[in-house]
Protein backbone atom coordinates (compact mmCIF):
# COMPACT_ATOMS: atom_id res chain seq x y z
CA UNK A 1 0.00 0.00 0.00
CA UNK A 2 2.68 2.26 0.84
CA UNK A 3 4.67 1.42 -2.03
CA UNK A 4 1.78 1.93 -4.20
CA UNK A 5 1.15 6.10 -2.72
CA UNK A 6 4.35 6.68 -2.95
CA UNK A 7 4.91 5.37 -6.53
CA UNK A 8 1.23 7.89 -7.60
CA UNK A 9 2.70 11.01 -5.15
CA UNK A 10 6.27 10.07 -7.31
CA UNK A 11 4.21 9.71 -10.79
CA UNK A 12 1.79 12.93 -9.62
CA UNK A 13 5.04 15.45 -9.04
CA UNK A 14 6.74 14.13 -12.49
CA UNK A 15 3.67 14.55 -14.37
CA UNK A 16 3.62 18.22 -12.06
CA UNK A 17 6.97 19.17 -12.76
CA UNK A 18 6.93 18.22 -16.58
CA UNK A 19 3.73 20.53 -17.37
CA UNK A 20 5.31 22.88 -15.59
CA UNK A 21 7.88 23.01 -17.89
CA UNK A 22 6.08 22.95 -20.35
CA UNK A 23 3.91 25.48 -20.02
CA UNK A 24 6.84 27.94 -19.23
CA UNK A 25 8.05 26.66 -23.00
CA UNK A 26 5.14 28.30 -23.98
CA UNK A 27 3.06 25.45 -24.59
CA UNK A 28 -0.93 26.02 -24.02
CA UNK A 29 -3.78 23.60 -24.09
CA UNK A 30 -6.03 24.63 -27.19
CA UNK A 31 -9.82 24.22 -27.49
CA UNK A 32 -9.49 20.72 -29.16
CA UNK A 33 -7.69 19.59 -26.03
CA UNK A 34 -4.56 19.39 -28.13
CA UNK A 35 -1.54 20.97 -26.85
CA UNK A 36 -0.39 23.80 -29.16
CA UNK A 37 3.83 25.41 -28.87
CA UNK A 38 3.38 29.39 -28.51
CA UNK A 39 6.23 31.80 -28.35
CA UNK A 40 6.46 34.59 -25.36
CA UNK A 41 6.44 38.51 -26.54
CA UNK A 42 7.57 40.33 -23.84
CA UNK A 43 6.50 43.93 -24.47
CA UNK A 44 9.12 46.40 -21.97
CA UNK A 45 9.18 50.05 -22.85
CA UNK A 46 11.48 53.50 -21.17
CA UNK A 47 9.45 54.68 -19.96
CA UNK A 48 7.17 52.34 -18.70
CA UNK A 49 3.09 52.54 -19.04
CA UNK A 50 2.98 52.70 -22.58
CA UNK A 51 0.12 51.38 -24.54
CA UNK A 52 1.14 48.14 -26.86
CA UNK A 53 -0.59 47.49 -30.43
CA UNK A 54 -0.66 43.85 -31.97
CA UNK A 55 -1.33 44.24 -35.75
CA UNK A 56 -3.43 47.39 -34.66
CA UNK A 57 -5.42 46.40 -31.96
CA UNK A 58 -4.98 47.78 -28.42
CA UNK A 59 -4.03 44.59 -26.21
CA UNK A 60 -2.26 45.74 -23.30
CA UNK A 61 0.44 47.55 -21.77
CA UNK A 62 4.13 47.88 -20.99
CA UNK A 63 5.52 45.92 -19.03
CA UNK A 64 3.91 42.52 -19.85
CA UNK A 65 4.29 39.38 -21.06
CA UNK A 66 2.34 37.81 -23.56
CA UNK A 67 1.75 34.04 -25.17
CA UNK A 68 1.29 34.26 -28.98
CA UNK A 69 1.15 31.67 -32.12
CA UNK A 70 4.29 31.74 -33.74
CA UNK A 71 4.70 34.00 -36.63
CA UNK A 72 5.00 37.63 -37.61
CA UNK A 73 3.29 40.36 -35.85
CA UNK A 74 3.30 44.07 -36.32
CA UNK A 75 4.03 45.49 -32.84
CA UNK A 76 3.48 49.25 -32.60
CA UNK A 77 4.03 50.67 -28.88
CA UNK A 78 2.60 54.51 -27.80
CA UNK A 79 2.94 57.19 -25.30
CA UNK A 80 1.68 60.10 -25.14
CA UNK A 81 4.38 62.95 -25.30
CA UNK A 82 6.90 60.50 -26.83
CA UNK A 83 7.63 59.08 -30.47
CA UNK A 84 5.75 55.79 -31.43
CA UNK A 85 7.66 52.52 -31.31
CA UNK A 86 7.46 50.04 -34.50
CA UNK A 87 8.57 46.43 -35.50
CA UNK A 88 7.72 43.44 -37.18
CA UNK A 89 8.25 40.59 -34.71
CA UNK A 90 8.82 36.99 -35.43
CA UNK A 91 7.49 35.01 -32.35
CA UNK A 92 9.05 31.49 -32.25
CA UNK A 93 8.27 28.45 -30.17
CA UNK A 94 9.41 28.10 -26.93
CA UNK A 95 11.24 31.49 -27.43
CA UNK A 96 11.11 34.70 -25.68
CA UNK A 97 10.64 37.75 -28.20
CA UNK A 98 11.66 41.27 -26.03
CA UNK A 99 10.87 44.64 -27.38
CA UNK A 100 13.44 46.28 -25.42
CA UNK A 101 11.30 49.93 -26.90
CA UNK A 102 13.43 53.01 -26.00
CA UNK A 103 10.80 55.87 -25.85
CA UNK A 104 12.16 59.06 -27.15
CA UNK A 105 10.02 62.50 -26.12
CA UNK A 106 8.46 64.03 -29.11
CA UNK A 107 9.00 67.65 -27.92
CA UNK A 108 12.34 67.30 -25.78
CA UNK A 109 13.86 70.87 -24.01
CA UNK A 110 16.22 72.43 -24.96
CA UNK A 111 18.55 74.51 -23.02
CA UNK A 112 21.75 76.44 -22.93
CA UNK A 113 25.02 74.77 -21.86
CA UNK A 114 27.33 77.91 -22.86
CA UNK A 115 27.00 81.79 -22.86
CA UNK A 116 29.82 83.38 -24.41
CA UNK A 117 29.63 81.34 -27.45
CA UNK A 118 31.78 78.06 -28.28
CA UNK A 119 33.97 77.83 -30.87
CA UNK A 120 36.15 74.61 -32.06
CA UNK A 121 34.46 71.91 -29.83
CA UNK A 122 35.92 68.16 -29.76
CA UNK A 123 35.05 65.82 -26.94
CA UNK A 124 37.44 63.93 -25.06
CA UNK A 125 38.48 60.27 -26.05
CA UNK A 126 35.55 58.92 -23.58
CA UNK A 127 33.44 61.60 -24.20
CA UNK A 128 33.02 62.42 -20.82
CA UNK A 129 34.42 66.31 -21.65
CA UNK A 130 34.11 68.51 -24.09
CA UNK A 131 36.55 71.50 -24.72
CA UNK A 132 35.90 74.65 -26.41
CA UNK A 133 37.52 77.86 -26.73
CA UNK A 134 35.38 81.25 -25.90
CA UNK A 135 36.47 85.01 -27.96
CA UNK A 136 33.34 86.82 -27.43
CA UNK A 137 32.86 87.12 -23.64
CA UNK A 138 32.48 90.62 -21.92
CA UNK A 139 35.35 90.02 -19.86
CA UNK A 140 38.37 89.73 -21.95
CA UNK A 141 40.43 87.22 -19.02
CA UNK A 142 36.77 84.86 -19.75
CA UNK A 143 38.49 84.01 -23.38
CA UNK A 144 40.22 81.20 -23.42
CA UNK A 145 39.84 77.68 -23.66
CA UNK A 146 36.98 75.89 -21.57
CA UNK A 147 36.24 72.26 -20.53
CA UNK A 148 32.87 71.06 -19.67
CA UNK A 149 32.85 67.72 -17.50
CA UNK A 150 29.74 65.66 -18.66
CA UNK A 151 29.23 64.05 -15.60
CA UNK A 152 25.94 62.57 -14.39
CA UNK A 153 26.00 62.63 -10.74
CA UNK A 154 24.22 65.55 -9.19
CA UNK A 155 26.57 67.51 -7.89
CA UNK A 156 28.05 67.44 -11.59
CA UNK A 157 24.59 68.02 -13.83
CA UNK A 158 24.77 71.86 -13.15
CA UNK A 159 28.60 72.85 -13.23
CA UNK A 160 29.44 75.22 -15.69
CA UNK A 161 32.22 74.67 -17.96
CA UNK A 162 35.86 75.72 -16.28
CA UNK A 163 38.72 77.65 -18.03
CA UNK A 164 42.09 76.10 -18.25
CA UNK A 165 43.98 78.62 -20.07
CA UNK A 166 43.73 82.26 -20.76
CA UNK A 167 43.99 83.88 -24.38
CA UNK A 168 46.89 86.39 -24.44
CA UNK A 169 48.18 88.61 -27.47
CA UNK A 170 50.78 85.90 -28.24
CA UNK A 171 48.83 83.43 -27.99
CA UNK A 172 44.79 83.40 -29.67
CA UNK A 173 42.89 80.00 -29.07
CA UNK A 174 39.91 81.26 -31.21
CA UNK A 175 42.44 80.82 -34.44
CA UNK A 176 43.88 77.41 -32.97
CA UNK A 177 43.44 73.73 -33.49
CA UNK A 178 43.26 71.20 -30.59
CA UNK A 179 43.15 67.59 -29.88
CA UNK A 180 43.29 65.39 -26.72
CA UNK A 181 45.55 62.63 -25.65
CA UNK A 182 44.18 59.38 -25.93
CA UNK A 183 44.23 59.29 -21.96
CA UNK A 184 42.46 62.41 -22.73
CA UNK A 185 44.27 63.70 -19.50
CA UNK A 186 46.45 66.30 -22.19
CA UNK A 187 45.16 68.83 -24.63
CA UNK A 188 47.58 69.61 -27.46
CA UNK A 189 47.17 73.21 -29.02
CA UNK A 190 48.39 74.35 -32.10
CA UNK A 191 48.70 77.87 -32.86
CA UNK A 192 49.26 79.56 -36.51
CA UNK A 193 52.45 81.14 -35.32
CA UNK A 194 54.20 77.78 -35.62
CA UNK A 195 54.05 77.33 -31.62
CA UNK A 196 52.29 73.87 -29.87
CA UNK A 197 51.49 73.82 -25.93
CA UNK A 198 50.19 70.65 -24.05
CA UNK A 199 47.50 71.51 -21.55
CA UNK A 200 46.10 70.03 -18.18
CA UNK A 201 42.97 69.17 -18.62
CA UNK A 202 42.61 68.78 -15.08
CA UNK A 203 43.69 72.44 -13.99
CA UNK A 204 44.41 76.45 -15.09
CA UNK A 205 47.58 76.28 -17.39
CA UNK A 206 49.83 79.86 -17.75
CA UNK A 207 50.28 79.84 -20.88
CA UNK A 208 53.14 82.27 -20.33
CA UNK A 209 55.37 79.95 -18.68
CA UNK A 210 54.52 77.08 -20.41
CA UNK A 211 56.84 75.53 -22.76
CA UNK A 212 56.43 75.22 -26.73
CA UNK A 213 56.61 71.15 -27.59
CA UNK A 214 57.24 71.78 -31.47
CA UNK A 215 60.56 69.64 -31.70
CA UNK A 216 58.62 67.03 -29.63
CA UNK A 217 55.62 66.79 -31.92
CA UNK A 218 57.27 63.59 -34.06
CA UNK A 219 57.78 61.87 -30.27
CA UNK A 220 54.26 62.99 -28.86
CA UNK A 221 52.10 61.79 -31.77
CA UNK A 222 54.06 58.58 -32.11
CA UNK A 223 53.78 57.72 -28.65
CA UNK A 224 49.54 58.54 -28.54
CA UNK A 225 49.37 56.52 -31.97
CA UNK A 226 51.10 53.71 -30.08
CA UNK A 227 48.83 53.88 -27.40
CA UNK A 228 45.34 53.45 -29.88
CA UNK A 229 47.12 51.15 -31.98
CA UNK A 230 47.44 48.95 -28.84
CA UNK A 231 43.25 49.12 -28.09
CA UNK A 232 42.89 49.03 -31.90
CA UNK A 233 44.21 45.40 -32.21
CA UNK A 234 42.51 43.96 -29.07
CA UNK A 235 39.02 45.48 -30.51
CA UNK A 236 39.66 43.87 -33.75
CA UNK A 237 40.60 40.64 -33.07
CA UNK A 238 37.01 39.97 -31.37
CA UNK A 239 35.77 39.93 -35.35
CA UNK A 240 35.18 36.85 -36.89
CA UNK A 241 38.02 36.33 -39.10
CA UNK A 242 36.29 37.08 -42.64
CA UNK A 243 34.79 40.46 -40.92
CA UNK A 244 38.57 41.48 -39.81
CA UNK A 245 39.58 40.79 -43.63
CA UNK A 246 37.26 42.68 -44.68
CA UNK A 247 37.30 45.44 -42.05
CA UNK A 248 41.07 45.76 -43.35
CA UNK A 249 40.52 45.79 -46.93
CA UNK A 250 36.92 46.65 -47.86
CA UNK A 251 35.77 49.39 -44.97
CA UNK A 252 36.78 51.89 -42.96
CA UNK A 253 35.74 53.98 -40.56
CA UNK A 254 35.46 51.53 -37.62
CA UNK A 255 34.28 52.82 -34.38
CA UNK A 256 32.35 49.89 -31.63
CA UNK A 257 29.66 50.78 -29.89
CA UNK A 258 30.22 51.28 -25.98
CA UNK A 259 29.62 47.82 -24.90
CA UNK A 260 32.00 46.70 -28.03
CA UNK A 261 29.16 44.06 -29.06
CA UNK A 262 28.74 45.89 -32.22
CA UNK A 263 30.42 48.04 -35.33
CA UNK A 264 29.83 50.83 -36.96
CA UNK A 265 31.76 50.87 -40.54
CA UNK A 266 31.51 52.40 -43.60
CA UNK A 267 31.95 50.15 -46.59
CA UNK A 268 34.89 51.17 -48.98
CA UNK A 269 33.53 48.22 -51.90
CA UNK A 270 30.65 45.81 -52.56
CA UNK A 271 31.21 42.42 -49.97
CA UNK A 272 29.13 40.01 -49.10
CA UNK A 273 29.18 38.77 -45.73
CA UNK A 274 29.22 34.68 -45.71
CA UNK A 275 26.59 33.32 -43.36
CA UNK A 276 27.06 31.63 -39.79
CA UNK A 277 30.22 33.57 -38.91
CA UNK A 278 28.91 33.14 -35.73
CA UNK A 279 26.85 30.08 -33.68
CA UNK A 280 23.13 31.65 -33.92
CA UNK A 281 21.71 32.34 -30.63
CA UNK A 282 18.16 30.76 -29.80
CA UNK A 283 16.38 34.16 -30.11
CA UNK A 284 18.63 36.23 -32.27
CA UNK A 285 16.66 39.78 -34.31
CA UNK A 286 14.76 39.14 -37.34
CA UNK A 287 14.94 42.29 -38.84
CA UNK A 288 16.11 42.40 -42.50
CA UNK A 289 19.84 42.29 -42.62
CA UNK A 290 21.60 43.85 -45.92
CA UNK A 291 25.35 41.08 -45.85
CA UNK A 292 25.87 42.86 -49.73
CA UNK A 293 27.36 46.21 -48.86
CA UNK A 294 27.68 49.46 -50.92
CA UNK A 295 30.43 51.80 -51.07
CA UNK A 296 30.01 54.50 -48.87
CA UNK A 297 27.30 53.25 -47.02
CA UNK A 298 26.91 53.16 -43.15
CA UNK A 299 26.53 49.39 -41.27
CA UNK A 300 26.51 48.30 -38.04
CA UNK A 301 27.86 44.55 -37.59
CA UNK A 302 26.69 42.69 -34.14
CA UNK A 303 28.97 40.46 -33.26
CA UNK A 304 27.31 38.66 -31.03
CA UNK A 305 24.24 37.58 -33.20
CA UNK A 306 25.78 37.75 -36.26
CA UNK A 307 23.75 40.02 -37.99
CA UNK A 308 24.49 43.11 -40.30
CA UNK A 309 22.35 46.35 -40.67
CA UNK A 310 22.21 49.38 -43.18
CA UNK A 311 22.14 52.85 -41.39
CA UNK A 312 22.45 55.63 -43.33
CA UNK A 313 23.06 55.76 -46.94
CA UNK A 314 26.33 57.94 -47.75
CA UNK A 315 29.04 58.25 -50.79
CA UNK A 316 33.08 57.92 -50.79
CA UNK A 317 34.54 61.31 -51.80
CA UNK A 318 36.83 60.22 -55.18
CA UNK A 319 40.56 61.76 -54.57
CA UNK A 320 40.72 62.66 -58.39
CA UNK A 321 38.64 64.60 -60.83
CA UNK A 322 36.04 62.39 -62.78
CA UNK A 323 36.95 64.13 -66.13
CA UNK A 324 40.35 65.66 -67.52
CA UNK A 325 40.59 68.88 -65.78
CA UNK A 326 41.50 71.81 -68.45
CA UNK A 327 43.16 73.60 -65.66
CA UNK A 328 45.18 72.65 -63.17
CA UNK A 329 42.68 71.64 -60.46
CA UNK A 330 43.34 72.65 -56.98
CA UNK A 331 44.78 70.40 -54.18
CA UNK A 332 41.57 67.93 -52.68
CA UNK A 333 40.00 68.94 -49.52
CA UNK A 334 41.32 67.23 -47.12
CA UNK A 335 38.62 64.42 -45.73
CA UNK A 336 39.59 63.03 -42.62
CA UNK A 337 38.79 59.29 -41.45
CA UNK A 338 39.55 56.92 -39.56
CA UNK A 339 43.12 55.42 -40.43
CA UNK A 340 44.07 51.84 -39.38
CA UNK A 341 46.67 51.82 -37.56
CA UNK A 342 48.35 48.28 -37.88
CA UNK A 343 48.85 46.18 -40.74
CA UNK A 344 48.82 42.60 -39.02
CA UNK A 345 46.51 42.77 -36.23
CA UNK A 346 47.62 39.21 -35.13
CA UNK A 347 51.22 40.47 -34.91
CA UNK A 348 52.67 41.37 -31.61
CA UNK A 349 53.79 44.99 -31.59
CA UNK A 350 57.62 44.38 -31.05
CA UNK A 351 59.25 45.98 -27.77
CA UNK A 352 61.91 47.87 -30.44
CA UNK A 353 58.70 49.37 -32.30
CA UNK A 354 57.97 50.67 -28.62
CA UNK A 355 60.67 52.27 -28.47
CA UNK A 356 61.39 53.43 -31.34
CA UNK A 357 59.78 57.17 -31.15
CA UNK A 358 59.40 57.37 -35.19
CA UNK A 359 57.91 53.72 -34.85
CA UNK A 360 53.88 54.62 -35.23
CA UNK A 361 53.64 57.34 -37.50
CA UNK A 362 50.39 56.87 -39.59
CA UNK A 363 48.62 59.56 -38.77
CA UNK A 364 51.56 62.18 -39.57
CA UNK A 365 53.22 60.63 -42.15
CA UNK A 366 52.89 63.27 -44.67
CA UNK A 367 50.07 65.11 -43.16
CA UNK A 368 50.03 68.62 -41.65
CA UNK A 369 50.80 69.22 -38.31
CA UNK A 370 46.60 70.43 -38.21
CA UNK A 371 45.75 67.54 -40.31
CA UNK A 372 47.51 65.25 -37.78
CA UNK A 373 44.94 66.73 -35.23
CA UNK A 374 41.59 66.17 -37.08
CA UNK A 375 43.39 62.61 -38.19
CA UNK A 376 43.72 62.04 -33.88
CA UNK A 377 39.94 64.04 -33.49
CA UNK A 378 38.73 61.25 -35.72
CA UNK A 379 39.96 58.24 -34.30
CA UNK A 380 37.88 59.33 -30.99
CA UNK A 381 34.80 59.94 -32.59
CA UNK A 382 33.11 59.06 -35.72
CA UNK A 383 31.70 62.25 -36.38
CA UNK A 384 34.75 63.75 -37.41
CA UNK A 385 34.73 61.02 -39.99
CA UNK A 386 30.74 61.06 -41.26
CA UNK A 387 27.42 62.06 -40.12
CA UNK A 388 26.56 58.84 -37.57
CA UNK A 389 28.09 58.23 -34.45
CA UNK A 390 27.12 55.69 -31.11
CA UNK A 391 24.18 56.42 -29.03
CA UNK A 392 25.67 55.48 -25.07
CA UNK A 393 23.13 52.67 -25.08
CA UNK A 394 25.17 50.65 -27.70
CA UNK A 395 21.75 49.56 -29.42
CA UNK A 396 20.86 53.04 -31.12
CA UNK A 397 22.86 55.91 -33.62
CA UNK A 398 23.20 59.35 -33.86
CA UNK A 399 22.74 61.15 -37.78
CA UNK A 400 23.27 64.26 -37.84
CA UNK A 401 21.85 66.38 -41.22
CA UNK A 402 22.32 70.20 -42.18
CA UNK A 403 18.92 71.17 -40.17
CA UNK A 404 18.46 68.31 -37.91
CA UNK A 405 19.34 65.61 -35.39
CA UNK A 406 17.85 61.93 -35.79
CA UNK A 407 17.93 58.43 -33.88
CA UNK A 408 17.72 55.35 -35.05
CA UNK A 409 18.14 51.69 -33.80
CA UNK A 410 21.29 49.36 -34.52
CA UNK A 411 18.92 47.69 -36.80
CA UNK A 412 17.74 50.35 -38.97
CA UNK A 413 14.09 50.83 -37.63
CA UNK A 414 12.53 52.78 -36.07
CA UNK A 415 14.44 56.24 -37.34
CA UNK A 416 12.87 59.79 -35.87
CA UNK A 417 13.76 62.96 -35.62
CA UNK A 418 15.00 64.81 -32.23
CA UNK A 419 15.53 67.81 -33.54
CA UNK A 420 14.71 70.03 -36.21
CA UNK A 421 15.91 73.64 -36.60
CA UNK A 422 18.97 75.47 -36.93
CA UNK A 423 22.26 73.75 -35.63
CA UNK A 424 25.71 73.42 -36.26
CA UNK A 425 25.61 69.29 -37.98
CA UNK A 426 29.21 69.02 -37.49
CA UNK A 427 29.07 69.70 -33.35
CA UNK A 428 26.20 66.95 -31.90
CA UNK A 429 27.31 64.56 -29.17
CA UNK A 430 25.55 62.88 -26.48
CA UNK A 431 25.89 63.08 -23.00
CA UNK A 432 27.55 59.87 -21.63
CA UNK A 433 24.24 58.77 -20.26
CA UNK A 434 22.01 59.22 -22.68
CA UNK A 435 20.05 61.74 -21.27
CA UNK A 436 20.65 64.90 -23.46
CA UNK A 437 22.70 66.36 -26.54
CA UNK A 438 24.58 69.03 -27.47
CA UNK A 439 24.69 70.93 -30.36
CA UNK A 440 25.44 74.39 -31.35
CA UNK A 441 22.70 76.62 -32.40
CA UNK A 442 22.67 80.65 -33.59
CA UNK A 443 19.22 81.75 -33.47
CA UNK A 444 19.73 84.94 -35.41
CA UNK A 445 22.80 86.67 -37.24
CA UNK A 446 22.80 89.23 -34.54
CA UNK A 447 23.85 86.69 -31.64
CA UNK A 448 27.07 84.09 -31.29
CA UNK A 449 26.36 80.42 -31.79
CA UNK A 450 26.35 78.64 -28.33
CA UNK A 451 26.33 75.33 -27.33
CA UNK A 452 22.63 73.52 -26.39
CA UNK A 453 21.51 70.91 -24.59
CA UNK A 454 18.56 68.78 -26.21
CA UNK A 455 16.96 66.56 -22.95
CA UNK A 456 15.71 62.79 -23.83
CA UNK A 457 15.45 61.39 -20.88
Amino acid sequence: MRLAIFISTLAFISAGTYAMIRYAQGYRPTTTGAIKGTGLLAVNSFPTGAEVYINDKLTTATDNTLNLDPGVYQVNIKKDGYHSWSKNLTITAELVTSTNAQLFPSTPSLEPLSYSGALNVIPSPDGTQLVFTVASASAAAKNGIYVQDLGSSPLSLNKTARQISRTNSDYDYATSTYTYSPNGSELLVSFPSGAHVLLDTTRFNDISVLKDVTVRLPQIFSEWELELARTEQTRLLTLPDPVAQIATTSATNLYFSPDTERVLYQATATFTLPPDLIPSLPSSSTQPESRTTTAGNWYVYDLIEDKNFLISEGTLPSPLPSAKPTKTPPPPAFLPSKLLLLSDLTAKIPAELVSSPSAFRTLQQGYSVSQTLTLFNAQYSSLFAGNVQWYPDSSHLIISRDSGIDIIEYDGTNRITIYGGPMDPSIVYPWPDGSKLITKIQFSPDTIPNLYTIKLK
